[in-house]
């Protein structure tokens, strides 16, 4: 592990309230493990670590064991779980990392004392619970549930590491109670933080799941204070000869769909959904490689006066040229970017690029507006209008000649945030717009409370327009609705004379669409520009 990301781990931990040990030397490290009794344990793997590792998770005993694989090697990384790791982290490793490798640290530095809330030893931890599983695994096929204590991050921050302590313990006390009803003799492992990973009878896990849901959804009363949670599940049933790895990996696919669902708490991994989600994983990996070399691509779409018929400016959009899968749009790029938790790190990587690109345009390009997203987790950073400004000034770009972009999706939960963001960056020269309009959860709260300057109306409406005469009405009551307050309208995804045609005849003010222009390179762009 690099210095830099050394001293940087050390800082935060150490912000967090954790007093951090150093050892020089793996004999010295075996030293320190055995007389401070360590709630975690962070070991950079060299040549000859593998061993020490293996010695400094017999002393550890319950602790977390994080190893620092060098590179993103598979030998290091199953040598490192083989000797007995919790976790791993690849190095060299960037913000968004750090940042998870903390959280993790500090999530789990009670686990020592979970067992001692749950009578009769029935919770396992580490190479125990690892051990158990596979021992089940061996003796039959069983259902397999990852279950997930949401909102405890927030209650642990809000009122201390005891209350969270007794908390988690209570937690665990309530899936206990469920899992001996199924079956007395279960296996209930704590793999992590606040997830807990049961084992019960083939065909049992989804029944279980939703009496654990019911059970988990009451409100607990610690420390003297009413504490509300809930909980997500994933559920799988194992495959023949399936080991703990596998398992578990199939388990966590299955608790990522059952954190993104707004249906249900719980989600079951079938057969037919299994290539799916093993795609969708291996994209979440790939994504810190991409950023590190470079894969995201940034493209541009001309935006088209009406009137006119002049480009008055672009929408720059993203692009990953994946190494094995080829080229994934944005749509892809940001969700496996939010499930992964780097969705703010790509959003800073592609405005900074579009930026960058912007201010080194050639000059038959340099009079065009840009535009480019920002995402609903920009806008929920404390200082996002200030820091985004520092990233314009840095790059050289005109502030009069920038759009910022939010979908409305992103404004269900930040309005007030974002109305506050939006009126500083209006104030300091830029233009305010709202992405996608017309789907979703549309409402005319935004228009009421944001300081805006454009209406993006949706590509589903923009194609609709040429539809029925009820689609056409729609699409009308949104550009009047616009207008009448004092906004101007950009319609999005307009692929035929047809449907421009009757975009410009209700008063659409300007429009971007494969009937001008794919998005382009700079250099493709530049060309169709004098043209």
């Amino acid at each position: 592990m690099s210095s830099v990301n050394r001293n940087a781990l050390v800082t935060a931990l150490s912000r967090s309230g954790w007093n951090v040990v150093g050892a020089r030397g793996f004999d010295n490290a075996l030293d320190r493990v055995s007389e401070a009794g360590a709630a975690g344990v962070i070991i950079d793997l060299r040549d000859d670590a593998i061993s020490a590792l293996a010695a400094i998770r017999e002393l550890a005993g319950h602790a977390l064991v994080l190893a620092i694989v060098p590179g993103r090697d598979i030998k290091w990384i199953t040598a490192a779980i083989d000797a007995g790791a919790t976790h791993y982290l690849t190095s060299p490793f960037p913000q968004v990392e750090l940042t998870q490798a903390t959280r993790l640290i500090v999530a789990t530095g009670m686990q020592g004392r979970v067992a001692s809330h749950v009578e009769g030893g029935i919770i396992l931890e580490g190479v125990k619970a690892t051990s158990e599983i596979e021992r089940r695994l061996k003796a039959g096929r069983v259902s397999a549930l990852l279950v997930a204590a949401t909102r405890f991050e927030s209650v642990n921050a809000a009122y201390g590491r005891e209350v969270g302590d007794e908390l988690l313990g209570a937690v665990a006390q309530r899936i206990a109670s469920a899992v001996r009803e199924v079956d007395p003799t279960a296996t209930i492992a704590r793999v992590s933080g606040a997830e807990f990973a049961v084992l019960v009878p083939h065909g049992r896990g989804v029944a279980l799941a939703t009496d654990i849901c019911r059970r988990i959804d009451r409100p607990f009363m610690i420390g003297g204070q009413i504490v509300a949670i809930g909980c997500r599940i994933g559920v799988v049933e194992s495959a023949v000869a399936e080991d703990s790895v596998g398992l578990l990996r199939r388990a966590s696919l299955a608790l990522s769909q059952a954190r993104m669902s707004d249906v249900s708490p719980i989600h079951s991994i079938g057969a037919e959904e299994q290539g799916a989600a093993l795609f969708d994983a291996s994209l979440e990996s790939d994504l810190r490689q991409a950023l590190e070399h470079d894969e995201i691509e940034l493209l541009f779409q001309p935006q088209i006066e009406v009137s006119s018929g002049k480009v008055i400016g672009v929408e720059a959009l993203a692009r990953w040229r994946h190494p094995t899968h080829g080229d994934l749009g944005a749509s892809t790029l940001f969700t496996v970017a939010e499930r992964s938790d780097y969705l703010l790190t790509l959003s800073q990587h592609v405005q900074q690029k579009a930026l960058a690109i912007a201010a080194a345009w050639p000059s038959i390009l340099a009079a065009q507006r840009l535009s480019i997203n920002l995402t609903a987790t920009d806008i929920a950073q404390t200082d996002c209008a200030e820091a985004f400004l520092k990233v314009v000034d840095a790059s050289g770009f005109p502030r009069g000649q920038l759009t910022v972009e939010i979908t409305e999706s992103g404004l269900i939960d930040n309005l007030e945030r974002a109305a506050d963001v939006f009126a500083t960056l209006r104030a300091n020269g830029l233009r305010v717009a709202i992405d996608d309009f017309g789907t979703g959860y549309s409402s005319l709260a935004w228009l009421k409370a944001l300081p805006l300057d454009y209406l993006k109306i949706d590509k589903e409406l923009s194609q609709d327009i040429a539809g029925t005469t009820r689609d056409r009405i729609v699409v009308r009551g949104v550009i009047d609705m616009a207008r009448s307050l004092g906004l101007s309208v950009v319609a999005e995804g307009v692929e035929t004379e047809e449907q421009l045609s009757l975009l410009a005849a209700e008063g659409c003010n300007y429009w971007q669409g494969f009937l001008f222009a794919e998005p382009l390179s700079v250099e493709a762009l530049a060309e169709r520009m004098a043209d």
